[in-house]
């Protein structure tokens, strides 16, 4: 998955396969070349994991639908349904529902996106925009919440993110960072992300807790990685101790094929699991 958006306390996991998805300094469009990803769609089932502080959050259930397609030639289009519902207790529930919609370019260079957020029954908020490189630049046009145009230096899309990722990982590094801008929120945040990258998990090593993914033919071939990736807001502050705390962070096993498995999505007061349910390989059309 490649991200997760930001929505009573779940986010839209950029991971791509969460995801979702969100990592390095944008260094080109070639930055991650012999990265192939599988066209598919997957169910994750979510769950509290655990509640810390005065977060009070009882219990949490949910589900993440998402769909990817799309090749090296024609760009690749996501969708993504969550929805979840967090029990406060004292009969206090919140219910949310956020659907989203991308398109985005091979080469890093364009990135279309609609997201839909609405709260139990209260009116639906929209985000639509497009993005466009421009160098080492991104030229943002939103339509909603608002008309605005404005720039973004040094910023990665959601898939070209996960394509660095995967990369770093083949040869072998630990930390990346980079500026990540996926149009989340209203459309105009823009995250700096920390990213740790552990060692190779062979397709052939029994995992802990099996899923549809370990199940499945087409994965006991690849290799994984386990990744734990930090979010922080660019314009946010550090505190007296010189560190600034992430908005939130994901945790997932990342496939080579950009598939994720066993999502963790870490709001700081609260965690969410994210089991994978079901998985549907898709058709790829090969480059003509």
């Amino acid at each position: 998955m490649r991200r997760a958006r930001r929505n009573s306390g779940l986010r839209l996991l950029a991971i791509s396969s969460l995801v979702p998805a969100s990592f390095l300094a944008y260094s080109g469009a070639q930055a991650a070349p012999g990265v192939s990803f599988l066209s598919h769609q997957a169910v994750y089932e979510l769950s509290l994991k655990t509640s810390r502080g005065n977060a009070n959050v009882n219990s949490a259930r949910g589900r993440i639908l998402y769909n990817f397609a799309g090749s090296a030639c024609e760009g690749y289009t996501t969708d993504f349904r969550q929805v979840s519902q967090l029990d406060t207790g004292e009969d206090k529930v919140t219910v949310s529902d956020l659907r989203s919609t991308s398109w985005e370019d091979a080469q890093g260079k364009s990135y279309r996106f609609k997201i839909e957020t609405r709260m139990n029954d209260t009116e639906a908020s929209a985000v639509d925009g497009i993005a466009e490189r421009e160098g080492t630049s991104i030229k943002v046009k939103l339509k909603q919440p608002k008309a605005k145009t404005f720039t973004i230096d040094n910023a990665v899309f959601p898939t070209e993110q996960v394509k660095l990722i995967i990369e770093a990982a083949r040869e072998g590094k630990s930390v990346l960072e980079l500026t990540v801008y996926d149009g989340s929120d209203d459309g105009e945040k823009v995250y700096n992300t920390l990213t740790v990258i552990g060692q190779p998990i062979p397709g052939t090593k029994t995992p802990a807790k099996p899923d549809a993914a370990t199940a499945n033919d087409n994965f006991k071939s690849l290799t994984r990685w386990p990744v734990t990736v930090s979010y922080y807001d660019r314009t946010g502050q550090p505190s007296k101790s010189g560190e600034q705390t992430p908005v939130y962070a994901m945790s997932f096993e990342l496939y080579e094929d950009g598939v994720s498995r066993q999502l963790v999505l870490d709001y700081n007061d609260f965690v969410i699991a994210g089991a994978m349910g079901k998985i549907d390989v898709k058709e790829t059309k090969p480059c003509k």
